[in-house]
């Protein structure tokens, strides 16, 4: 491995988890010094990864705590998927080459025909576990709603980071050498993780795609995003308003309603409380904050 080459290979696909790391980080000042370095970046409060219990291709039990001690790469993908394919043989080697301490795990999705996937699995040589996505796994990870999509958990097994897209495997190298406390030529840095890398952590957002808060005091803004918190989307996701905006960012329904609340909120008197329910009442809309998607990802 020639670590300089590093640099230049995987400077795109750490820039992008910088811009992301950095949005959600409130007051954070850029230094465009630094801002040229590569880092890989963590999440510093990061949640455990919901337990997973299926069977592989090859029918062995496969349960996500089995691994614990191990870093885990947790791959959503198909065989359909160009990207997906793509990445396997690299996955392949990074697999052989830190076995004792990193066990990929493959989930497919879209499976049509599981003798096909079968054969497929063969042919490409994978040898990690390959198991089928139930419906009930892909809700507990926020619906996956591309793919390849690609979990990083710690030794602990705590979700850490997450890819969606294709990225230059030799990341996932990184990031596995430094939770196993490896040498690597980057930066290590760490962010609060307010809904991008685990769903479930939406709650924390100061900001959230397409909904405008920047005219709102801190006492408005604060009541606009408990409401959103609080409130079901009636799209058909399951996911709460705040959690549905940043799932899909193309949801119109949730996109119209976010903006009902917060021109809602907009007219409160300051010092007037606002209470998640109160704000531009939704005929229909229950107050759950720990919603999770119930069907599949829009296509």
């Amino acid at each position: 491995m020639h670590w300089s080459a590093l640099f230049l290979t995987i400077f795109a696909a750490c820039s992008f988890s910088w811009g992301t790391a950095r949005a959600a980080v409130p007051n954070a000042h850029p230094d465009p010094q630094e801002d040229r370095q590569p880092a890989i970046r963590f999440v510093h409060n990061p949640e455990a990864a919901p337990d997973i219990q299926l069977q592989t291709l090859d029918g062995k039990p496969l349960r996500l705590s089995d691994a614990n001690g191990k870093v885990v790469l947790l791959n959503f993908w198909a065989t359909w998927c160009g990207p997906c394919r793509m990445e396997i043989p690299e996955l392949i080697e990074l697999q052989k080459q830190y076995k004792d301490g990193l066990q990929i795990i493959s989930l497919l999705v879209d499976v049509d025909d599981v003798e096909d996937a079968k054969k497929f699995v063969q042919e490409a040589g994978i040898n990690y576990p390959v198991a089928v996505a139930t419906d009930e796994v892909r809700i507990k990870y926020g619906g996956v709603s591309a793919l390849p999509t690609l979990y990083v958990l710690d030794t602990q097994g705590r979700i850490v980071q997450k890819h969606v897209g294709l990225y230059d495997p030799r990341l996932y190298e990184m990031e596995t050498r430094a939770l196993l406390n490896l040498s690597i030529p980057l930066k290590v840095e760490t962010f609060e993780d307010t809904g991008e890398i685990f769903l479930k952590n939406a709650n924390r957002a100061t900001e959230l795609p397409g909904v405008e808060l920047a005219n709102l005091t801190s006492e408005q803004k604060a009541a606009a995003l408990r409401a959103l918190n609080a409130e079901s989307c009636t799209c058909g996701c399951k996911l709460t308003l705040a959690q549905c905006r940043i799932y899909d960012t193309a949801c119109h329904v949730s996109k119209e309603r976010a903006g009902k609340i917060v021109a809602g909120v907009s007219t409160k008197p300051a010092g007037v409380g606002a209470t998640p329910g109160s704000v531009v009442p939704a005929a229909g809309a229950s107050a759950t904050s720990d919603a999770t998607p119930e069907k599949s990802p829009r296509k």
